[in-house]
């Protein structure tokens, strides 16, 4: 062989070894996919799911509930899919899917859920291994969007209100145990029923959630401090028990969609929206569409109120009404606030649900089936059934802490989000939240940012969607496409980067794309800031 023909011929060689390395090590880590054994480690639990997922595959959801919306997700990473449930009664289990990425960054993520549903979020499970988490997701301890289930079975209730995440803390074991080479015995015949206060966990712990999970990241804070060294939770259904009653109350003031004073969702959209944004689009000094800060608008629907003259683009003395009670506060009996107002602008989304002239489904079912049962009347709701529903607050949903103390003392951090034009859950709610917060800990704003801070986006619609820069990485799927995974520009690695290196985000770009599609490019970018 000639000294001309080496290089060429070494080039060759060492790009096989590459490849076969790589190819052997793929093998590799099907082969310890597919040998794990996760159920012998949790007493009476089931596997159900082990698959080894290669990167790239559209992997098929066909045993998920229907109503989920959710028949298939894009893998990126290959990973190491499992599937386990695990009793927490003689009445009750929690399924869950842990998804173990082969480039595992030794982080662990816990996902959140939505509504009052039992849906896994498989698109944060495909974004938390696209990064390098070992990701996991549970039903919440019912399948769907119903709450159906909990209908005289207290025990389905607690673990749709707290009892997963004591399930979360046997699933951040698993990882440790995969990626090594020994099988633990710290977790032998763990009980979901406690919690495993001795066993250490060598990784960095993080919760990703909205809405629903919003609520639980910040109940996890409470009543799990060890558990999760950094938390965002979006848009919080927090004081729960009272946002279902605030959720609720609209029906009556709406009356059904077949009642001649209905507001039809088009009027809501074109004529009281746009009045909206001509009272308030302009404080800010920019006429954009959008509310930069819904405090400052006192909006006055009396503006619309029709003329002798008029007949059309214009409300009755009895539509004004109603418009200025959907935009009010909900009081109780006793003069006390039972839940703050709907912000101004939201209205051209909350007509599609809120404002639709039936029962808000959450709402309807919760107190069918949670509170009292199956006849209960949503059209006849009054703020008595607000004081039952928070009198019984059912397996203590309710996450209204007024100290995260020893989650802060532990080093946790917590990034907060909320949309300025959020048509499920007023953002007035996470504000007054953090003031309450503020109050209990006796901590001033600048004393709270040390571990908790609050970002408001305005814009953005429930979780995500909308006129505003909303696109910061607060999840899988849309609301991640098209952002980098920085600090500057994404909500989960602001937060990774505060818990590892102490370098809290002052300030969060948002992206807007034209049309929401990042094939069409940026339309604008905001800076959301606390």
């Amino acid at each position: 062989m000639s000294h001309g023909n080496f290089k060429p011929v070494a080039l060759v060689l060492l790009v096989w070894i590459s490849l076969a390395t790589a190819c052997y090590a793929k093998q590799s880590f099907q082969r310890q996919c597919l040998s794990f054994t996760p159920e012998a480690h949790v007493k009476n639990s089931s596997r159900h799911v082990l698959e080894y997922i290669a990167a790239g595959t559209n992997l098929t959801l066909p045993d998920n509930d229907p109503t989920c919306s959710r028949p298939n997700q894009v893998v990126a990473v290959d990973l190491c899919r499992v599937g386990l449930s695990i009793p927490t009664s003689k009445r009750s289990s929690i399924s869950f899917e842990l998804w173990l990425p082969e480039e595992w960054s030794g982080r662990f993520l816990a996902t959140g859920n939505g509504g009052i549903d039992g849906c896994i979020k498989y698109e944060d499970l495909a974004y938390g291994t696209q990064h390098g988490f070992a990701s996991v997701g549970s039903n919440n301890g019912h399948n769907g969007t119903t709450v159906v289930t909990m209908y005289q079975n207290p025990d389905v209730v607690t673990d749709f209100a707290w009892r997963s995440f004591v399930a979360f803390s046997l699933m951040r074991l698993f990882p440790n145990d995969f990626f090594s080479s020994h099988s633990p015995s710290a977790y032998r015949d763990a009980d979901v029923a406690f919690m495993v206060d001795s066993i250490q966990v060598q990784m960095l712990s993080y919760y990703i959630g909205c809405s629903l999970g919003g609520r639980q990241g910040i109940d996890a804070a409470d009543r799990f401090p060890k558990d999760f060294d950094g938390i965002v939770a979006g848009s919080p259904a927090l004081d729960f028990n009272n946002l279902q009653s605030w959720r609720a109350s609209f029906f009556p003031i709406t009356g059904s969609n077949k009642s001649s004073d209905f507001i039809s969702k088009s009027t809501w959209k074109t004529l009281i929206h746009q009045e909206v944004l001509k009272q308030c689009d302009g404080i800010d000094g920019s006429v954009d569409g959008i509310i930069e800060d819904p405090n400052l608008c006192h909006f006055h629907p009396e503006a619309l109120l029709c003329r002798s003259h008029d007949s059309t683009n214009c409300l009755t003395s009895k539509e004004v009404e109603i418009v200025r009670k959907i935009f009010s506060p909900l009081i109780g009996k006793d003069g006390k606030l039972i839940y703050p107002a709907i912000q101004p602008g939201s209205e051209i989304k909350s007509a599609e649900q809120l404002y639709a002239g039936e029962p808000f489904s959450y709402s309807n079912e919760w107190f069918k089936y949670v509170v009292y049962d199956p006849s209960w009347n949503a059209s006849l709701f009054t703020t008595h059934d607000a004081a039952v529903a928070d009198a019984l607050n059912p397996s203590n949903i309710r996450t209204w802490p007024s100290t995260l103390a020893p989650f802060r003392d532990r080093g946790g951090k917590i990034i907060a989000y909320h949309g300025g034009q959020d048509d499920k859950i007023t953002s007035f709610n996470t504000e007054r939240f953090y003031k309450h917060l503020s109050q209990g800990m006796q901590a001033s704003p600048a004393e709270l940012d040390r571990f908790f801070r609050f970002f408001r986006v305005p814009g953005m619609f429930h979780c995500n969607s909308g006129p505003g820069a909303w696109v910061l990485g607060q999840g899988g799927g849309a609301s991640a496409k098209g952002v980098p995974f920085n600090s500057s520009n994404n909500v989960l690695a602001a937060l990774v980067r505060w818990v590892e290196d102490g370098v809290a985000a002052e300030d969060i770009v948002g992206k807007k794309f034209f049309n929401d599609s990042v094939d069409l490019g940026v339309d604008y970018q905001h800076r959301h800031c606390r």
